[in-house]
């Protein structure tokens, strides 16, 4: 080894000897400053009461507002299908034409019978009207005038039967044609040109569906309907949104019609009704959604979802910060979340503080430095 490299190997040496010497001096000192660390940063937000505005998300399913079978109430021949498979049809549109001729034959026959009735009655009423000369002259007997009576009256109870089967015939005249009872899409055509329908028969020529507007109908829990019945009572309306699936809201904003005073036994649940404008007719019947009713807004102590974390008992908990900023787990009971916050039932005050970042830095007991959320936000 040359002369230079034992100088520098000596230097190690020496410094490394005065460095064990000053760790040997100095250890227990350094070994409390590693004990005495600052206080862990940690993020705080303080318990407030603000104003939520509650909803409530219940999954449901569309149905029609209107829905119709349309059936002959006469029996012949369709002669004419008059409309449009699958079009828009308003209330009394001709559908169908049935052969009318029979029934043009029973009104021509009815018309008939009620000028016969007439007829009867004008001779029944001049007789009554001679034999009661006859008799207040005493050339006729009491018994003879009662009998034209009678027969005055059978006569004119003839003309309002004759009457009554003239009405009925031209109603059914009126029935070959069929008109659809309602305004709606209407459905294929069962049956066509030719066919034989009988009055009042099982199956339906075509179906009228009215879908706009169109219903609504979620189901919700007995208990979480009793707890949401107050908010309804105060509220004049109850808007409610629709989620359509993948992300995709309905434009169109509906209103809650009526919620069911039976409990299903075997669901245990509650069924309540919405109705939405549907002018574009994009839901259809059947369609599964979920609903969102709006219950207005509610004054109350909330805690971030972020702050709260499940213990081993599945309960809710959150650090608590005390007065002397140190730390301790605090369980919680929550009525419900809404958006990202916790409806807070027991557990914290308002003006309490809890950490809502820095979780992994502390332990029960553990003294803190707290940074108001609102305070890092800005930093």
């Amino acid at each position: 080894m040359n002369r230079k490299s034992f100088t520098r190997a000596s230097f190690l040496v020496s410094a490394i000897v005065v460095s064990a010497f000053a760790m040997t001096l100095d250890g227990p000192v350094s070994a409390q400053e590693g004990m005495n660390m600052p206080p862990p940063n940690v993020t705080v937000t303080t318990i407030r009461e603000q104003d939520i505005a509650v909803s409530e998300r219940l999954p449901g399913r569309t149905t029609a507002f209107r829905f119709a079978e349309v059936r002959p109430q006469v029996t012949g021949i369709v002669v004419k299908r008059l409309f449009e498979e699958g079009a828009i049809v308003e209330q009394g549109t001709p559908l169908y034409q049935i052969d009318p001729a029979l029934y043009e034959a029973a009104v021509a026959s009815a018309e008939a019978a009620l000028q016969t009735a007439t007829a009867n009655a004008m001779a029944a009423r001049l007789r009554e009207e001679r034999y009661g000369r006859l008799t207040n002259s005493g050339a006729l007997s009491q018994q003879e005038h009662d009998d034209a009576r009678a027969s005055l009256a059978q006569a004119e109870a003839a003309i309002q039967t004759a009457e009554a089967e003239l009405r009925r015939a031209r109603i059914n005249l009126e029935y070959t044609n069929v008109y659809a009872p309602i305004s709606g899409q209407i459905s294929q055509s069962i049956v066509t040109e030719g066919a034989l329908v009988t009055a009042n028969q099982e199956q339906a020529l075509a179906v009228i569906t009215q879908l706009d507007p169109i219903f609504v109908d979620v189901m919700q829990s007995s208990a979480d309907h009793m707890r949401m019945r107050e908010a309804l009572a105060k509220a004049e309306r109850t808007p409610v949104t629709l989620d359509l699936g993948n992300g995709r809201l309905y434009t169109e904003e509906g209103e809650l019609e009526f919620s069911s005073v039976v409990v299903s036994e075997s669901t245990g649940s509650v069924q309540l009704r919405a109705l939405f404008p549907n002018p574009d007719r994009i839901l259809l019947p059947g369609l599964f959604v979920h609903a969102n009713l709006q219950l207005g807004s509610q004054r109350t102590l909330t805690v971030p979802q972020r702050a709260a974390m499940r213990g081993p008992d599945g309960g809710l908990m959150v650090w608590k910060v005390g007065d002397d900023n140190t730390v301790n787990p605090l369980p919680i009971t929550a009525e419900r979340a809404v958006g990202d916050q916790w409806i807070l039932q027991q557990g914290l005050s308002a003006g309490d503080r809890i950490v809502l970042q820095g979780f992994q830095k502390i332990a029960p007991g553990m003294q803190v430095n707290p940074i108001s959320d609102t305070q890092s936000t800005s930093d």
